[in-house]
């Protein structure tokens, strides 16, 4: 992971050929970037997109770096895309690699992102989580539980045969009307 050097990428965002109109407004001041290319070695410069120009040629502008700390060196360039495509016979689906021409490394569709798996099983795991508690008894959009007999002023107890004083009780401004059609 590198931060963008602002300056020098709305330089190369304003110059490039099918660059942004508002080159501001695609790049932040404090912006980072991962390496997409999944494993290499230490010879390869780790890259980072920032711009898919708008020409006909395919020429997209990356961010690209090698070294650490104080030693780290970095170069915006633009890039021909590369030609790689895979084609799925069963599902005829094609999908093109969407590194640069010549990146060191698998081609993008073969390349995992360890951190992104990471994001979206947590998310997933998140909303399991939630969707469980509003299932559990006592949760906020759960049904009121039982109550005791004899307590005509707890929700949902009847007053009456056929009417509920609580929330969601017929004719309260707070529940829809089911009966309508």
């Amino acid at each position: 992971m590198t931060q963008v050097p602002y300056a020098e990428a709305l330089l190369a965002l304003a110059t490039m050929e099918g660059g942004p109109e508002h080159p501001p407004d695609a790049v932040e001041p404090e912006e980072f970037v991962l390496c997409e290319l999944g494993d290499h070695d230490e010879s390869a410069e780790h890259a980072g997109h920032l711009w898919t120009a708008d020409t006909p040629d395919d020429q997209d502008l990356w961010l690209l770096w090698s070294g650490t700390g104080a030693h780290r060196v970095h170069r915006l360039d633009t890039l021909r895309l590369c030609p790689a495509v895979l084609r799925e016979l069963a599902t005829r689906t094609v999908t093109t690699c969407a590194f640069f021409d010549h990146h060191p490394g698998p081609h993008s569709f073969s390349v995992t992102d360890p951190l992104a798996d990471l994001i979206a099983a947590h998310v997933h795991s998140e909303v399991r989580r939630l969707v469980s508690e509003d299932d559990a008894p006592g949760a906020p959009d759960a049904p009121f539980p039982p109550e005791a007999p004899g307590m005509p002023d707890a929700p949902g107890t009847p007053d009456a045969p056929g009417t509920l004083n609580g929330p969601g009780a017929p004719g309260r401004p707070d529940t829809p009307d089911t009966d309508a059609p």
